[in-house]
């Protein structure tokens, strides 16, 4: 974004304003609208009028009332001192206007973008009218960068386009831990599935020094390793996908920790009977739902010696109170390493911002699926179409 000249430009902007709202329409984590603030205050401080764009949550093509985004104008307003015009709609007459109108230094932020089925099925007239309101493209919204939508590839085939500020910090970061990391590069792994994230833990085998994996997806790969876990989630037909990693892992010389005690519950449930016990004794009917504290000491031994850190996935039921010492312990232990440290994906986030370390950590990923499919190895959308330097 910084190799264009934008002054007295109109540019469109592709946010991710995809933000949890509660019953009362008020923007409860604004993570997401701070962290678009570099780009934004670039922009106005380079002389641009800025047209805002963002979907939020999955209105399926429909106006739905709950998921407008003057929540989320109201918001940035505050956070930009600057106010923020809230457009009727993402395209029609009187957007087109109030485009044309906006002056340098205004900011407008159109509405949902997909109230109109045409944005996700990236349809051409509609990719044409977005564009028609600016004079350049920056697309800053990594979050949405695997999807091929108008407002993520269409209209960025129509304007000269760049990548925000955000979206390089996101490339920039992933692509050195992927490409470069500093060493011993540790990937702390969780979440509830092993078919989330298998393609992930295949795809840095032959990056990674070592794994830490914890959550739902552990019982998966415990059981492969013949271990009883219980009533404990497990994806049974990925059993053979889970033996064949510890294989390919243990032929690379690849350490893979997985828990050695675990909280176990009578079920997942705030007010469950619970204990900690080794994973191999786990009782018949019983969950393993966290990990355990003789686990969290291996992997503080694994932790404080690394240079590298990625780390995607809680280590146990995080949105149950009861079950998430391992997630913060993980997030406090991240920490306070001396490690370059990359957090994603939307519990690993929540934990460091609880936490109340989330500054502390070398880059916090808005990615979510987007990140999940870049360390995979896959080319994203949004990030392919536009030109290189």
């Amino acid at each position: 974004m910084r190799d264009v000249d934008v002054h007295g430009k109109r540019v469109f902007v592709r946010v991710d304003f995809n933000v949890p709202l509660d019953a009362d329409g008020h923007v409860t984590d604004d993570t997401r609208i701070r962290a678009s603030l570099p780009t934004i205050e670039y922009l106005l401080d380079h002389g641009a009028a800025v047209i805002l764009a963002s979907h939020l949550g999955r209105p399926k093509g429909k106006v739905v009332e709950s998921m407008r985004l003057a929540p989320a104008a109201e918001s940035l307003s505050q956070r930009l001192s600057v106010p923020v015009q809230m457009a009727p709609d993402s395209i029609g007459p009187e957007v087109e206007a109030t485009a044309r109108a906006l002056a340098p230094g205004q900011v407008l932020l159109l509405e949902n973008l997909r109230f109109h089925p045409e944005e996700e099925a990236n349809d051409d007239d509609f990719s044409r009218r977005l564009a028609g309101l600016a004079d350049r493209y920056v697309d800053d919204a990594f979050g949405s960068a695997h999807r091929a939508h108008a407002s993520t590839v269409g209209v960025a085939c129509l304007l000269p386009s760049s990548a925000g500020l955000l979206m390089q910090a996101e490339l920039d970061t992933l692509g050195g831990a992927l490409d470069d990391p500093e060493r011993p590069f540790i990937v702390i792994i969780g979440g509830a599935k092993i078919s989330s994230k298998i393609a992930v833990l295949q795809h840095l085998l032959t990056r990674a020094d070592s794994f830490l994996i914890g959550g739902g997806m552990a019982n998966t790969l415990l059981k492969a390793h013949g271990v009883d876990v219980g009533a404990s989630l497990v994806e049974d037909d990925k059993l053979d996908v889970a033996c064949d990693f510890l294989e390919s892992a243990e032929a690379a010389g690849i350490p893979v920790h997985l828990p050695s005690d675990a909280i176990v519950a009578t079920a997942v449930a705030q007010e469950a009977e619970r204990k900690t016990v080794q994973v191999d004794e786990t009782p018949a009917g019983w969950r393993i739902v966290d990990i355990g504290p003789q686990t969290i000491r291996d992997f503080r031994d694994v932790i404080k010696d690394a240079g590298t850190i990625l780390w995607n996935g809680p280590m146990g039921v995080f949105e149950v109170p009861a079950f998430a010492n391992g997630t913060r312990e993980v997030a406090r232990l991240v920490a306070d390493s001396h490690a370059k440290s990359i957090v994603g994906g939307g519990d690993s986030v929540a934990a460091v911002e609880q936490m109340g370390v989330a500054d502390r950590m070398t880059h916090v990923s808005t990615g979510g699926g987007a990140a999940l499919e870049f360390l995979e190895g896959r080319v994203l959308p949004g990030v392919a179409v536009l030109p290189d330097a």
